[in-house]
């Protein structure tokens, strides 16, 4: 028998999602993103599923985008960050990719290119998050000089990334929209800079083209609790199952390094997960776990293969009783509080190892 480790995957959830996303932006074309294996859900299935649902699906590089092809994803891709070598434009054009231009030797790999067929071309301004784009006074040129270049095809979509949409009270993200605006404001091109908090929180972001990416997947991006998070449904819920159990003395430790110690008589259930299946090493004593759709605590170190929990109070837990780590029922934000990071870094770490299983409802 296989160890019961599991990311499942709903893919109702994600149907669910992109409405959420179309019902908050009812007049923008949506393009999904599924970088980074889809924030670690499986980009081949996501894309699959996605694929006539939305308009275009984004990746972050060309590799990302060739395997989507390779599976039969026929949706239009842009490629995020553009291609890192002139050749890399042939294959986009055979392919049909979409291509951000960001900087110069983009452009100018555009203008020289020898290519079967144009490339449609997204251009991406820095409006104040300084890590991609062109900078804002150089954008009618750039977009005039993509306009007229017989490699492209139509007209480019002008688009920019925000910094600090996860706070709604943001004046960084009010800056960047009226840069964002001004810049385009003769051009007649088409826009987008709603990323998922753009998406949730920002309506006057939502432009021609939303963005939205962590969202879909039904986790909260944004940085307090909001009104239109509250109805995105969690895509992947990890699970295992308690797979030990042992009755441990007042005083006695837990783990690796003794770092928890029993501060009473304690029933510790040992679960079949650890860092090695994506479950956060850093996770502290603590941390929740959902034991028969109940909460326990985790009790001494995350290893490599198992975590142990305290269900001390849940004295009907049995050998092969489910453990959910995240999701369904438990945040994935929640869990990333405790280790001190966010859940897009949870997810997208998924090993391999743990085997991703389709669930339907």
């Amino acid at each position: 028998m296989a160890r019961p480790n599991q990311a499942r995957l709903d893919l109702a959830a994600l149907r669910h999602n992109v409405g959420v996303a179309r019902a908050l932006a009812p007049q923008s074309k949506v393009m999904a993103v599924v970088k980074a294996n889809a924030y670690g859900h499986g980009a081949v299935t996501i894309a699959t599923e996605l694929d006539g649902l939305v308009d275009a699906l984004a990746v972050a590089c060309i590799e990302e985008a060739v395997e989507l092809r390779d599976a039969g994803v026929s949706a239009p891709i842009l490629l995020l960050e553009g291609v890192f070598e002139a050749r890399e434009l042939a294959t986009a054009a055979q392919l049909g990719f979409w291509v951000s231009i960001d900087n110069e030797w983009q452009l100018q790999w555009l203008e020289d290119a020898i290519v079967p067929e144009p490339v449609h071309c997204w251009l991406k301004v820095d409006t104040g998050m300084h890590r991609l784009g062109v900078a804002a006074n150089r954008t009618e040129e750039f977009f005039r000089r993509i306009e007229s270049n017989a490699n492209s095809s139509g007209e480019p979509v002008i688009y920019t990334h925000f910094a600090s949409a996860d706070d709604v009270a943001s004046e960084q993200t009010r800056q960047q929209l009226q840069v964002f605006d001004a810049v385009c404001a003769n051009l007649p091109a088409q826009r987008s800079a709603a990323n998922s908090p753009g998406v949730l929180a920002w309506p006057e972001a939502h432009y021609d083209w939303i963005r939205p990416g962590y969202m879909l997947y039904g986790n909260s991006p944004m940085a307090a609790p909001h009104p239109n998070a509250q109805a995105l449904q969690p895509v992947m819920t990890l699970t295992s199952a308690v797979i030990s159990l042992r009755d441990v003395p007042t005083g006695e430790a837990v783990g690796y390094a003794a770092s928890w110690t029993a501060s009473r008589p304690s029933r510790i259930a040992t679960v079949t997960i650890g860092y090695g299946d994506g479950y956060p090493r850093l996770a502290p004593n603590g941390t929740p776990v959902l034991v028969n759709g109940q909460r326990a605590p985790l009790a001494g170190r995350v290893s490599m293969d198992m975590i142990t929990v305290d269900v001390t109070d849940l004295p009907e837990v049995r050998v092969g009783d489910t453990v959910v780590l995240w999701g369904d029922g438990l945040p994935v934000a929640e869990i990333a509080g405790h280790v001190g990071t966010i859940g897009y870094e949870l997810t997208t770490r998924m090993p391999a190892r743990t085997p991703r299983v389709i669930i339907e409802r």
